[in-house]
């Protein structure tokens, strides 16, 4: 049967032979052959050939060997490599022969001696320079086969190939921690070159993780187990005496990060909400930081309730807390790798916390110059937030308004040149400081300063002298240095130096205490004699002194008194009533005169203020009324003489009331009014009067006139029946006067007459007692009506008549006769 098939084939039946020849065989196949004996009973058992029998002709030489190369030269030697031949003749090959030819010579010699099954063989002990070729046959039982094709002429040298490298992985690896990675490759190059591994230029050695292979043609680094650390820019270095090949890898071991980096700030906090703020992990795990996730914990409380989980900021507001409850913040980091281990804050409880910054201290001012200043201050507590901005301004001494010297921000110094001053002013500085809550209060003031250039110190006064003196006094004067070094001169330092003495004494401790150029300098001793000196001081110090040319001697003199009179001393003085009179005098004389003032030889009244000086006398009398009119008279008086001058004084004021209010020719419609001028004309002339009428039933006063300046006027448009009451007042440019009011109310009627006699008395009836009369009325009734008749009586030769009644018809009994 064919080997690879499972059915057998009969080849024959009648073979009494111990031999067969099979026919019909297929060159090349394998087959299996079975035999089994046979009698008159029947058919034994089949015998196997033990292994299967390949068809071929008879056994022959081997093929010639194959693909016959040269691996290796170097100068001494040659190294050949070959494939066996396709056919081995039907025989197994027992050895091979390798031959050589050196180039030149006719002959191949055996190159080895020994037996040789290895298909490879170095040949040794050649001669640097020479050329040989090489072939190779195969031999087996029958016999040694043809040879193979020679190799191309081989001369002995040493043979080099810069080095190749070929890498299996990419620029860039990403590996978890934990897991294991391996950098491998293939190279090649003659002479054999060096292979090292670097990480981050630094030679990489094995130990228990890093293990590193390295065959002729192959490399490979491998790392167990790995770990952030292992994150770098990995180098692979094939070098020979060519040149050298470099391959890089940038491995990152990724993870999750590391904690936040706390501690956690609270940046703000409020009754509701707070703000904190945190540092990055310091490990990222490899992969930036995708989000990061906030929670807030009340402390008495265990669970952490979430804030947000989608910020990438380190800075979070945390909303919704209840005020005076105190909160927990934990924080956490994520990358693409997994979350971080928390970052949990110190407790904060939830309430305002921050406010403006403190009020700076007094800022302190430097380097003034005419048109600047700078401003130094110290920085104040920032409130809770940091100072963004310091606000400086500035302000005139006399003026109220403060003025920023700029708006551009001051941060951070703590000092600021202002500029643009006006030379001379004097100016106050303050400063504020500013956060994000707002401005706080502005410092206090500075000193004032006066915006002027540097000072240096004034020369000395100029031509000093002593100008009086008296028993136990000098007075000195002189006239300002020429120079005052830019600076105010302050005042100036009196000092003397009794005739005899060395040391100078002060008259006066501080310059500010004699501002004038001239001082008394007092408590010397009568009747001896001294040197006086003066110095000029200004802001930068005290000038060289000028010296009194002659040295005083210290007694009295007499000088009789004199008097300088004021403008408002001139003859006659007038001054408005509510104003202030002011009379004043020099007065000079030695030893100082006594004053004394009067009004009409009287004293003055106590509500004169009266002051005396060294050089002079004031009286002043404020809110003057016109009493305080008249006479005044000032007299000063020394040893020497005395000396008087007098003064009149008028107080103009409204005038007073006029005089001699009088109402006549009073009619239904009008009446006549004349008064005379008021005694007191306010000491101005009168300009004109007011006259006014009221009616009785009202309250309210109407004027008639307000221009007159005559004494009368007649009082028109009255109603008949109607009773009024009129006034009059005077006015000058001071002012109205009082009123003068009538006594009574005056009715508007036309006058009465009395009525005429009555006509045609007649006597009706006689008795011895009594008379009866009769009479008629009268021709005019006098303008009203006739109210009765008045009836009397004489008897004859008697001088009075005697009135008997009064009747109010047109007859009468007169009895009693």
């Amino acid at each position: 049967r064919e080997a690879d098939h499972r059915a057998w084939t009969p080849v024959s039946y009648t073979v009494t032979r111990q031999n067969a020849t099979v026919q019909g065989l297929i060159e090349g196949k394998a087959y299996f052959f079975r035999i089994a004996a046979e009698n008159l009973i029947g058919m034994g058992p089949f015998t196997e050939t033990t292994k299967e029998i390949v068809i071929r002709d008879p056994i022959t030489v081997p093929d010639r060997p194959e693909d016959l190369e040269v691996k290796a030269v170097t100068k001494n030697s040659v190294t050949l490599t070959w494939n066996p031949p396709k056919y081995n003749g039907g025989s197994d090959i027992t050895m091979y022969v390798l031959e050589s030819r050196l180039i030149g010579k006719d002959k191949f010699h055996k190159v080895t001696k020994e037996k040789m099954l290895d298909r490879k063989y170095t040949v040794e002990g050649l001669k640097e320079g020479d050329t040989y070729e090489y072939r190779v046959s195969a031999c087996n039982i029958v016999g040694q086969g043809k040879p193979s094709f020679c190799t191309k002429p081989i001369t002995c040298k040493d043979e080099i190939a810069p080095p190749t490298l070929d890498l299996d992985f990419r620029d860039k690896l990403i590996v978890r921690v934990g897991e294991a990675f391996s950098l491998t490759g293939r190279y090649s190059g003659k002479p054999a070159p060096k292979v090292t591994w670097l990480k981050d230029d630094i030679v990489l050695k094995e130990d228990d993780r890093i293990k590193i292979k390295t065959t002729p043609t192959t490399l490979c680094l491998g790392i167990l187990k790995s770990v952030r650390e292992d994150t770098g820019k990995y180098c692979v270095t094939v070098e020979n005496s060519t040149g050298s090949r470099k391959g890089f890898c940038q491995v990152n071991v990724v993870d999750r990060p590391s904690p936040p980096v706390g501690p956690v700030i609270f940046d703000e906090v409020y009754k509701d909400h707070m703000v904190v703020s945190w540092k990055p992990p310091l490990d990222d795990g490899g992969s930036e930081i995708t989000n990061y996730i906030i929670e807030k914990k009340d402390t008495h409380k265990d669970l952490w309730m979430p804030v947000t989980s989608a910020t990438v900021k380190t800075t979070c507001k945390v909303p919704k807390l209840l005020e005076g409850r105190e909160y927990q913040i934990r924080i956490y980091a994520e990358n693409l790798y997994g979350i971080s281990d928390p970052l949990i804050s110190d407790e904060m409880k939830a309430k305002d916390r921050f406010r403006v910054p403190d009020a700076p201290e007094q800022p302190i001012i430097k380097d003034v110059t005419k048109d600047s200043a700078v401003v130094v201050w110290n920085k104040p507590y920032d409130g809770g937030k940091p100072i963004t901005n310091y606000i400086v301004e500035k302000k005139e001494t006399m003026a109220t308004r403060w003025v920023r010297v700029t708006k551009d921000p001051i941060f951070p110094g703590t000092k600021f040149k202002v500029p643009d001053l006006l030379e001379g002013c004097e100016y106050e500085f303050r400063v504020s400081a500013e956060n994000e809550i707002g401005v706080g209060d502005p410092s206090p003031p500075s000193k004032p300063i006066f915006a002027r250039d540097p000072i240096a110190k004034p020369s000395p006064p100029v031509n000093p002298e002593a100008v009086d003196k008296t028993k136990n006094s000098v007075d000195l004067s002189w006239q300002p240095p020429r120079h005052d070094g830019n600076g105010k001169i302050i005042g100036y330092l009196i000092e003397y130096q009794k005739v005899g003495d060395e040391e100078w004494k002060k008259a006066n401790l501080t310059a500010d205490s004699c501002p004038e150029t001239k001082y008394k300098v007092t408590g010397l001793t009568e009747g001896s004699t001294y040197k006086f000196r003066v110095k000029a001081v200004n802001a930068a110090g005290e000038s060289d002194p000028a010296y009194v040319r002659d040295p005083v001697e210290v007694k009295d003199r007499l000088e009789p008194p004199e008097l300088i009179l004021d403008a408002n001393m001139a003859r006659e003085q007038h001054v408005k009533a509510g104003d202030t009179l002011r009379l004043s005098a020099v007065i000079k004389g030695v030893p100082f005169p006594k004053v004394t003032w009067k009004k009409e030889d009287r004293e003055v009244s106590p509500k004169a203020d009266i002051e005396v000086t060294g050089v002079g006398s004031k009286l002043e009398i404020r809110n003057t009324v016109h009493e305080d009119g008249g006479i005044y008279s000032l007299t000063v008086e020394n040893p020497a003489g005395s000396k008087t001058v007098s003064v009149k004084v008028v107080v103009l004021d409204k005038p007073g009331p006029p005089r001699n209010l009088n109402v006549s020719d009073v009619r239904s419609d009008s009446c006549y009014l004349t008064w005379v001028e008021p005694e007191d004309d306010g000491g101005s002339v009168i300009t004109n009067y007011v006259v006014e009428r009221k009616d009785v039933a009202s309250a309210q006063w109407v004027a008639i006139s307000s221009s007159s300046k005559k004494r009368s006027h007649m009082a028109k448009y009255l109603m008949e029946g109607t009773q009024y009451q009129f006034r009059v007042a005077a006015e000058n440019q001071y002012g109205r006067g009082p009123y003068v009011e009538t006594l009574k109310p005056i009715k508007a009627i036309d006058p009465l007459h009395p009525p005429g006699p009555p006509k045609n008395l007649h006597h009706v009836d006689v008795d011895k007692t009594e008379v009866s009369l009769a009479w008629n009325r009268p021709d005019r009734d006098g303008g009203a009506e006739i109210t009765g008749y008045l009836v009397e009586y004489q008897e004859d030769g008697a001088d009075e008549w005697t009135k008997f009644q009064t009747v109010p018809m047109l007859d009468c009994v007169v009895t009693g006769l």
